[in-house]
């Protein structure tokens, strides 16, 4: 992986401005810094004026894990094209199965998972997250979530920051939720920005799409050919972006 505002790798952002290019982002980790507490998500009063201002340049849509209303209310104001919720499955026509699989998820995980300390389920409608962060011993809970989930053959597992998602198999995900954007749009390129293993099957497409995939930390082993240090770089890349597309004008 290349750090993408070393001085050397700049020229790969410059490229990418020269033609109509969508810019699409994550939300947790991402665009707002990782807390303890989900429902305490925030963004940055500076990352705010940023993305404000960016998305006023370029056409932007974030997609999220998070349900499409919770993530659009903490991005209230910002002049976004797209808001993508559940990991690209709202908005679609997928929506009422993942709901009916997420049910019948909670009602077989529940009693099975209920007395491990420090697991929070969050339901988020279209598929479900399990957080462990707040276990005293998380690779027991990691344990006991992955021993309880193994016979979900209609759940697609994904091990994040600290939490195990589960989405419907064959629904939507973040990648198609990106290409239908690039095509409605029409948009000739992308970068997308993201930061764990939900984000894996948007950095794919880099391997065959003009897509300029960055990922937020440093992990040899993701399909992202560039990264930025730590979720306080991205205010930095907002202000390059910025500074690159009024070097056009």
């Amino acid at each position: 992986m290349k750090s993408l505002l070393a001085p050397q790798n700049r020229p790969a952002l410059r490229r990418l401005v020269r033609g109509r290019v969508l810019l699409a982002f994550d939300f947790d980790g991402t665009l707002a810094p990782i807390v303890a507490d989900p429902a305490r998500a925030y963004l940055r009063p500076q990352t705010r004026r940023l993305l404000t201002d960016v998305a006023r340049k370029y056409p932007c849509v974030v997609i999220s894990g998070r349900s499409r209303a919770d993530v659009a209310r903490h991005l209230a104001g910002i002049p976004l094209r797209q808001v993508f919720g559940n990991h690209g499955i709202e908005p679609s026509p997928a929506l009422p199965a993942a709901r009916r699989a997420v049910r019948r998820w909670l009602a077989g995980l529940l009693p099975r998972l209920a007395r491990v300390p420090g697991i929070i389920f969050d339901n988020k409608g279209a598929t479900l997250a399990i957080h462990y962060r707040k276990a005293r011993n998380r690779p027991a809970a990691l344990k006991a979530i992955s021993a309880a989930i193994a016979d979900l053959a209609d759940a697609r597992v994904l091990k994040g920051i600290l939490a195990v998602d589960l989405l419907p198999v064959g629904a939507p995900n973040k990648a198609t939720a990106l290409q239908s954007e690039l095509r409605r749009l029409g948009c000739q390129a992308a970068l997308y920005l993201g930061d764990d293993q939900t984000d894996e099957d948007v950095f794919a497409l880099s391997r065959r799409l003009p897509l300029l995939a960055v990922r937020v930390g440093h992990k040899p082993r993701s399909l992202a050919p560039y990264y930025l240090p730590s979720q306080d770089d991205v205010d930095a890349l907002l202000a390059k972006l910025l500074d690159l597309r009024s070097a056009c004008d």
